[in-house]
């Protein structure tokens, strides 16, 4: 099996799970309890919180644990409309981001706010003039993803961050799902409020996330209750997921370290292999993050592909994987002007740090041999 599809999800690391496994089978108490077994639990759930926040440069205090990147958007746009919506009920985000930011801004404007949807370039990036250009009396919120899920492109969170530096009345939140182990980030030299991850996506294990909160800053909880996670999320923690979180985040930030530069040489080899096809495309920016690829092959529905590469052992994807069932157009790619026929046969490739050479070089004989029969086949 040659797996190709880690931005919709990264298989955990053994010892991610060996981690949760130990936590969870010997130290399940409550960690809201006064007695040992709570204790233990509570003093855990600390560390895990420490560790995070030491490997993000940023205070245990700033750190909140979710169940992933949806919560953490919800968490993040709803709690600071809700919260601040006497000042200003505008909002402004881009016609890229992830569902789980487009659909909360549609609900916010069921609820009387404004929302302003940035365009970006034919390469995908939104420009910082334009987010200066849209800022009203009335802006409480810029929201802005830091990697795009389909196609890499990295948003210039420094250059909003400082521009939104002047205007102390506006947060600015950063959806970081894919970011995260993968590309440069300081929170504080970016001045950025709020910043949500996922655990399955740089190898920890699903339903566990992050959400980074700039010291003082306040938000109204989604969820009320026992007032857990400083009031900001009631529910008995799970901590075993925060200590497998911990523990994958350190294992990724190492990976970064160690491999980064392997895996810019995978995605030129890749690169250099799809624009040798025939009738394919590449629409990832040359500057974007090197674990995405996306591509069009012409004439090729997107379905068919993906099976008959399934067949092969061979895992790859057509748009992000929340969308992938529903064989919508991918709306990234029409916002960067590329042509709706071309769009509907867009793919994306997607590594990990653990993806070699022989394997892509594998998977590339594959994918042409496949492109060329199928097309073959139709044009019979």
């Amino acid at each position: 099996m040659i797996y190709l599809d880690n931005s919709a999800t990264t298989k955990p690391f053994p010892e991610v799970i060996e981690s949760y496994t130990a936590v969870a089978a010997n130290y399940f108490g409550n960690p809201s309890s006064i007695h040992r077994l709570g204790m233990e639990a509570e003093k855990l759930l600390m560390q895990a919180r420490a560790q995070i926040a030491a490997l993000l440069e940023v205070k245990p205090s700033e750190i909140y644990f979710t169940s992933g990147g949806t919560e953490g958007n919800n968490m993040a746009l709803k709690g600071v409309s809700s919260l601040y919506k006497t000042r200003g009920k505008h909002i402004i985000t881009t016609r890229i981001e992830h569902d789980s930011i487009k659909r909360v801004m549609e609900q916010l404007e069921q609820d009387g706010f404004t929302i302003t949807y940035l365009p970006v370039d034919e390469q995908g990036f939104v420009a910082v003039d334009d987010i200066k250009k849209h800022i009203q009396n009335d802006t409480i919120l810029v929201s802005i993803m830091h990697v795009n899920n389909e196609t890499g492109a990295i948003q210039n969170i420094a250059e909003i961050g400082e521009l939104l530096n002047h205007y102390p009345k506006i947060l600015f939140h950063v959806d970081g799902v894919q970011a995260i182990g993968k590309t440069p980030l300081s929170f504080k030299d970016h001045h950025i409020d709020l910043y949500t991850m996922s655990a399955h996506k740089f190898h920890g294990l699903k339903g566990n996330g992050i959400l980074y909160a700039k010291e003082g800053l306040l938000l109204s909880p989604l969820l009320a209750g026992g007032g857990q996670e400083r009031n900001m999320r009631s529910g008995t923690e799970n901590v075993a997921g925060a200590v497998s979180t911990a523990k994958a985040l350190r294992m990724q930030m190492e990976n970064y370290k160690m491999h980064f530069s392997k895996m810019q040489e995978l995605n030129k080899f890749i690169r250099k292999q799809l624009e040798g096809m025939d009738g394919t495309m590449v629409h990832s920016p040359v500057h974007s993050v090197p674990h995405i690829i996306n591509f069009s092959a012409e004439g090729i529905k997107a379905e068919v592909l993906i099976h008959a590469l399934e067949e092969k052992g061979i895992f790859i994807s057509t748009t992000s994987a929340c969308s992938s069932k529903t064989n919508t157009v991918s709306k990234t790619l029409l916002a960067m002007g590329v042509p709706e026929h071309i769009a509907e046969s867009s793919f994306r490739i997607s590594l990990a740090y653990e993806n070699n050479k022989k394997e892509l070089e594998e998977a590339m004989t594959v994918l042409k041999e496949t492109i060329h029969w199928l097309r073959g086949v139709m044009n019979k």
